[in-house]
């Protein structure tokens, strides 16, 4: 399965590529927020009746399929 793209991602790459080493680590940066994004939304969305790290190991398998390149 491909992996999808994150916004932070498609941006990056839209950039001059002479600017992505002066940019690098604020994307990285952003992504990893993305990522706790992902994360709290399956919490706040959680109905409640299943444990918060079972949610939590879910959410982070979800983003890791989708979004995590190897």
């Amino acid at each position: 399965m491909k992996k999808k793209q994150t916004a932070v991602e498609w941006l990056f790459e839209q950039m001059p590529k002479k600017l992505h080493p002066h940019y690098k680590k604020q994307f990285e940066q952003a992504n990893k927020m993305f990522e706790e994004q992902i994360m709290d939304a399956a919490l706040e969305l959680n109905p409640g009746n299943i444990p918060p790290k079972l949610v939590k190991e879910l959410a982070e398998q979800y983003y890791n399929e989708t979004f995590k390149s190897e």
